[in-house]
C-alpha cells in the first residue's frame, strides 16, 4: 500500500488531483484509515492512474475518462482511444486549412503594402 504521498511521487498525480478524482469516482483510494482519514493506494490504484495520466495527456475530459473507467473490463478501450484519434485528426485538419486561411490573409495584407 502507497501513502498519499508516495502515490504522488510515482503518478506524478497531485493530491488535489486525487481527491477531485475520488469525489467523482474515478480513482478511489484502495483503503482509508477510519482512525485518521489517510489515503491509501495500492498496485490496481497504480495501473488505473497511469491509464488516466495517459487518457488525460490525449485530450480526454473527466467525462471521458469517467466513461472509460466505467467498463471494468476495459473491452471498449480501443475503441474509445480510435475514436479519440479520429478525432484527434480532424482537428488537426480543421487547424490546418485555418492555418492556410490565416497565411492567405496575411498575405493578401502584404500586397497592399
Amino acid at each position: 500500500m502507497y501513502k498519499i504521498s508516495e502515490f504522488v511521487d510515482i503518478t506524478g498525480l497531485s493530491k488535489e488531483t486525487l481527491r477531485y478524482y475520488a469525489e467523482v469516482k474515478l480513482l478511489e483510494p484502495a483503503y482509508i484509515d477510519p482512525l485518521n482519514n489517510y489515503r491509501y493506494y495500492d498496485d490496481g490504484s497504480y495501473f488505473l492512474a497511469i491509464l488516466l495520466v495517459k487518457l488525460r495527456s490525449f485530450g480526454f475530459t473527466i467525462q471521458e475518462m469517467i466513461s472509460v473507467m466505467d467498463d471494468k473490463s476495459f473491452a471498449n478501450l480501443e475503441k474509445i482511444l480510435q475514436q479519440k484519434r479520429n478525432t484527434i485528426l480532424l482537428q488537426i485538419d480543421n487547424l490546418t486549412v485555418k492555418l492556410g486561411e490565416l497565411d492567405e490573409f496575411l498575405e493578401s495584407g502584404k500586397e497592399n503594402d
